[in-house]
């Protein structure tokens, strides 16, 4: 099993910068370092959209409208993602998820080129973007 929490989230200017993590609690049966993890976004109105990835071995991808602004990256150790936002836009704003890839049982899901299969995800943490 994979439990996970997201924090960081909070209001921040346009152009402003935020870091998210996710912390993740996991059983004996799940070797964190060995799956991807992704990073999804849900705005009002708006499917839930994708926006980065990262895989067991640190390669990352991401949605187009985040490329160059959005950083993913993790720590094995302490088994905590991070998505590092710069240059926050408006519509950036919304309800920020982790999510964790099992190896099954879960929903495919391609980001950036790259697909996983996401069965755990977090609460969540709102982020808000003020003008």
């Amino acid at each position: 099993q994979v439990q996970l929490v997201e924090s960081g989230g909070g209001s921040a200017q346009a152009g402003g910068s935020l870091r998210l993590s996710c912390v993740a609690s996991v059983s004996e049966y799940y070797t964190y370092s060995r799956h991807c993890m992704g990073w999804f976004l849900q705005s009002p109105g708006k499917e839930r959209e994708g926006v980065a990835v990262i895989d067991s071995d640190g390669s990352a991808n991401y949605a187009d409208s985040v490329k160059g602004r959005f950083t993913i990256s993790r720590d094995n150790a302490k088994r905590i993602l991070y998505l590092q936002i710069n240059n926050l836009h408006p519509e950036d704003a919304g309800m920020y998820y982790c999510a964790a890839d099992r190896g099954y049982g879960g929903e495919y899901i391609t980001i950036g080129g790259r697909r996983c299969q996401y069965s755990n995800w977090g609460q969540g943490t709102q982020v808000t973007v003020s003008s």
